[in-house]
């Protein structure tokens, strides 16, 4: 292993993944435009080696500091007398250049070591247009420059133990020719003098324009606590922004898996609030402002950054930005090889934490390590179902399948892929995207249930969220809100969790608990995907109020007209509501062309997802009762069908009596003809119900019902009936 001593120059572009984005093809001439006619001549008469290129980046290696530093200047000088002069702002390539002295290992034509680390180092605290050299690069350049360095204090750099001295060469502007020029001491002196003279000037009352100046230079935008979207949440908030794909189209997976991983992570911490995946890459993509992003999702910090991959060496640009302020906490550029990705990840989720005053507690470091895989390629090809399982439609919830059985094929140990693959399946089931999967329904249920165990061996958080699913549709509440409240504990800012508890509280007849965690999903995830609707108006209806039960259902569908799932409850809360115009509407968008006769028995092949506990079934039954009204001519009335109760068909009279009860509180006026109708043996056990289903309306029937109570057949139903009245 050979070492020596050199001179390192490393360079990057400020601002490079902004350009890219902006004008890539534009930004690619103009860099090669630049290395070729400015950038490697001014290497070459300073005798000075271009060790390799990254990208916008470059490390140089020179003999000498004092080549390395008036290099760095012409460098600085030529590009933008020859190059920026000549374009618009926001098409100017501007260089940050650090240099360091230091022991360099040689490997072949690299070079490594601490040397190249802190050169690294400066160039990322440069100042755009700067130049910025170490204490030992001072050192042997201050005697042998006529220069004024300007001392900035010594700072830990990463991964070096000693601080580092740090010196800005100053670099002004030639007013005649506009190019940076070396500030000498001679000239330094100047200007000292001038400075004097200027505030001798604004002393006397020389300039009398001094209160009529205004500051024309940019500003950065900043975002106002007084206009956010929603009120700040009381611990530190944090949106993630896709970050920028550098690379070919083919690999977006990558970089969307590389912002979802970090999400997945940050959300994690309970010291943190962060914002769902749904809400922040509906700004893929766009050109936005970071002010903007923290108003409408409600959050102070928001993270961005780039990722450019090129075989298999990448580079990860970050950067925290506090959008109130417009500092930055945090900023961190990593260059290194994709099988690096998982440890760069890691660090990224300490820095990002640490920069926000929170501290990581050992079941968060562990429940984040739990959920990755040790394989990239598994990662990747679960990265590629992932995306597809979170846009929440028939066709990609099924094509989901491929991607993420070849992830458990790749590492038969990872949990998360299994999880992943069993809420595709309970999905399917749920919403009755069978066919796209080519199943039917219990063979979705079946292989969901398969996967789930297989995801038990291997738990994650995600593991518990999509368990829920299961136990709801054996109406099993208690078991459903343990595994619901697992979720959460592990993943606090995952909104799933909190939306499977809220199932979990409805069905078990808690539904103004369930509100609760409804509105933390909302909040979570402001662009909330139509599921959420449906379990908020679900909620809505099991606490009893309907009116806005179909309010928030209606707006849900308006959002997403794709949304069907989101009709039949809607059609119900409409119906129930006597707005059966529109209830009627709202069936034939769900199921179109469908004959009159098929409109009327749609509720009895409405699949609800998930099954009330017994003791609260009859949420579930009212709520099927509306859909069954909404399907019935709009000319059937609770006064047509009181009518139709006199009829000498003893079928026309069960058929009667029991859409009766569909209307429940408001079929009250046909009380007494259903009390008569007790005595008639072919409508006596849907009179009942029916009286059962118009509730405290029907307290003149409970002396009716108290005597047959007891009756064999009869009674079960009497006595059901007499609890839904109310008679105590």
């Amino acid at each position: 292993m050979q070492r020596k001593l050199a001179a390192i120059l490393a360079a990057d572009v400020v601002g490079y993944s902004h350009l890219m984005e902006m004008d890539e093809a534009g930004t690619l001439a103009r860099l090669k435009c630049t290395r070729k006619q400015v950038i490697e001549p001014k290497i070459a008469v300073s005798g000075g080696r271009v060790v390799k290129l990254i990208g916008d980046g470059m490390l140089v290696e020179f003999p000498s500091v004092v080549d390395a530093v008036t290099c760095a200047v012409e460098i600085q000088r030529a590009i933008n007398d020859q190059h920026n002069a000549k374009l618009p702002p926001n098409e100017r390539l501007e260089l940050r250049i650090g240099i360091n002295l230091g022991d360099v290992i040689v490997d072949g034509e690299d070079i490594y070591g601490d040397g190249v680390n802190i050169a690294a180092r400066l160039e990322r605290l440069c100042q755009p247009g700067g130049v910025l050299i170490s204490g030992t690069a001072f050192d042997q350049v201050e005697r042998k420059l006529d220069v004024a360095f300007e001392f900035l204090g010594s700072q830990k750099v990463k991964n070096i133990e000693t601080p580092v001295r740090l010196y800005r060469v100053p670099i002004g502007m030639d007013g005649s020719r506009g190019h940076p020029i070396l500030v000498n001491k001679t000239h330094r002196a100047f200007l000292l003098v001038a400075v004097a003279a200027v505030l001798l000037l604004l002393a006397g009352g020389v300039l009398v324009w001094k209160g009529l100046r205004s500051d024309t230079g940019p500003k950065t935008e900043l975002a106002s606590a007084t206009k956010m979207a929603l009120p700040l949440p009381d611990k530190p908030s944090v949106a993630v922004l896709p970050f920028t794909n550098m690379s070919s189209d083919s690999e977006q997976h990558f970089a969307d898996g590389m912002t979802d991983d970090l999400i997945t992570d940050l959300s994690k911490v309970a010291g943190l609030f962060v914002i769902a995946r749904n809400s922040t890459f509906v700004y893929q993509g766009k050109s936005v402002k970071i002010a903007q992003v923290a108003q409408d999702l409600g959050v102070r910090y928001v993270l961005e950054g780039s990722v450019q991959r090129a075989g298999d060496r990448i580079r990860v640009n970050a950067q925290l930005i506090d959008a109130l302020t417009g500092g930055h906490l945090w900023a961190d550029r990593f260059d290194g090889t994709v099988a690096d990705v998982f440890s760069l990840q890691d660090a990224f989720v300490r820095k990002i934490v640490e920069a926000l005053a929170v501290k990581l507690t050992m079941q968060e470091k562990q429940e984040i390590a739990r959920a990755k895989t040790d394989s990239l390629a598994a990662k990747e090809a679960f990265d590629e179902g992932w995306s597809l399982v979170i846009r929440m439609n028939a066709k990609d919830n099924a094509a989901a399948l491929v991607p993420l059985k070849r992830a458990i094929e790749l590492d038969p140990e990872y949990g998360r892929a299994y999880a992943a693959l069993a809420m595709v399946l309970f999905r399917g089931f749920d919403y009755s995207w069978l066919q796209e999967l080519g199943m039917n329904g219990n063979q979705s249920y079946d292989l969901a249930s398969h996967y789930l165990d297989e995801a038990r061996k291997y738990p994650t958080s995600l593991l518990h969220t999509v368990a829920v699913h299961g136990l709801l549709y054996d109406g099993r509440g208690p078991e459903a809100r343990a595994e619901a409240g697992q979720a959460i504990a592990l993943d606090p800012n995952d909104p799933e969790g909190h939306i499977m508890m809220a199932w979990a509280l409805t069905i078990g007849g808690r539904p103004t608990e369930a509100l609760n965690f409804i509105a933390a999903a909302i909040r979570l995830n402001p662009n909330y995907p139509s599921y959420y609707a449906l379990a908020h108006g679900v909620a809505l209806f099991a606490a009893g109020d309907v009116e806005r039960a179909s309010v928030v259902l209606d707006e849900g569908f308006k959002r997403n007209p794709q949304a069907l799932m989101l009709l039949p409850p809607l059609a119900s809360t409409l119906a129930l509501l006597d707005r059966r115009k529109e209830a009627h509407e709202k069936l034939l968008i769900w199921r179109p062309g469908v004959s009159q006769l098929n409109l009327e028995n749609l509720a009895d092949s409405y699949n609800f997802p998930f099954r009330w506990e017994r003791e609260h079934a009859s949420v579930r039954e009212r709520l099927i009762d509306g859909l069954r009204i909404a399907g019935l001519p709009p000319d059937l009335n609770v006064s047509t069908l009181m009518t139709e109760l006199n009829s000498d068909d003893p079928f026309r009279r069960l058929i009667t009596t029991k859409r009766l009860g569909w209307f429940g509180p408001a079929a009250a006026p046909a009380v007494p003809m259903l009390i008569a109708a007790l005595q008639d043996e072919a409508v006596r056990e849907e009179a009942v119900k029916s009286l059962g289903k118009i509730g405290p309306k029907a307290k003149a029937a409970i002396p009716a019902l108290t005597a047959i109570q007891n009756e064999s057949l009869i009674g079960s139903f009497a006595k059901e009936a007499l609890v839904e009245i109310g008679d105590n």
